[in-house]
């Protein structure tokens, strides 16, 4: 990360030597943390010391930038240090934010962790039922995995694996196709609009669109963790037990 974003700066400003003095000064505060690892026995994981050596390196580079006013590499290392500061923090919200059947499904769909009984069992039972429609599909409510009923909620967050085994891989693209054009026609009349605020409201409308078909998409077919989105004008509404309409 830091070597793109030497070279980033490189492109833009032209300064070949200043980047060779910022990978020396890496190679210096590594070696530093090296013997102060071996002096202290404080038994810093290599990665650690890595970590530390870039970030010490961001912080020398950024404050050279500043002070030469260098708008280019003090972009560049702010965007470095974000990222730095993403990636130190990602396991203390792992452990300390998401609740606990969060964390499984996140180990369930990085492989991390294997539950096809428990909490992997929809998105399992999702794609045998998507990869069993094939080409073109079994036909209309001739699904074996949604007709009885081996894909749980498959009327509402799994609805997109009923459409992949009925009608198989030329009905889903006929499904995901339609939702790009109306995605691309709301785009189009939004910026038709004459105000600010019609513009914007229009983008917003087609991003809603936009997240809820990719998100729930993403979950059916195992490459996004199941958070329970349906899939716009399909889904099925939930309906209680206590509801009128029943």
């Amino acid at each position: 990360m830091l070597i793109v974003a030497l070279v980033l700066f490189s492109l833009i400003e032209k300064r070949w030597n200043l980047v060779i003095r910022t990978i020396a000064v890496l190679v210096l505060s590594f070696g530093i943390f090296i013997l102060i690892n071996m002096g202290f026995k404080l038994e810093l994981l290599m990665e650690k010391m890595v970590l530390y050596s870039i970030l010490l390196s961001s912080i020398i580079f950024l404050f050279y930038t500043l002070v030469n006013r260098l708008s280019a590499g003090t972009w560049t290392v702010l965007i470095l240090l974000g990222a730095l500061m993403f990636d130190s923090t990602v396991d203390y919200a792992f452990d300390n934010v998401l609740e606990h059947h969060q964390q499984v499904r996140i180990n369930e769909l990085l492989g991390i962790s294997s539950d096809p009984l428990g909490a992997g069992y929809n998105v399992n039972q999702s794609k045998i039922a998507i990869g069993s429609g094939g080409l073109t599909g079994k036909g209309f409510l001739n699904g074996t995995q949604t007709k009885f009923n081996f894909v749980p909620e498959q009327s509402t967050d799994f609805i997109f694996c009923t459409v992949g085994e009925e009608w198989g891989f030329v009905g889903t693209s006929f499904v995901i196709s339609l939702f790009i054009v109306l995605l691309l026609r709301l785009i189009y009349l939004a910026e038709r609009q004459r105000s600010v605020f019609s513009r914007v409201y229009g983008y917003g409308v087609a991003c809603i669109l936009f997240f809820h078909v990719a998100i729930n998409i993403a979950m059916t077919i195992g490459l996004g963790p199941v958070i329970g989105i349906p899939l716009p004008f399909f889904s099925s509404p939930v309906v209680s037990i206590g509801d009128p309409l029943l």
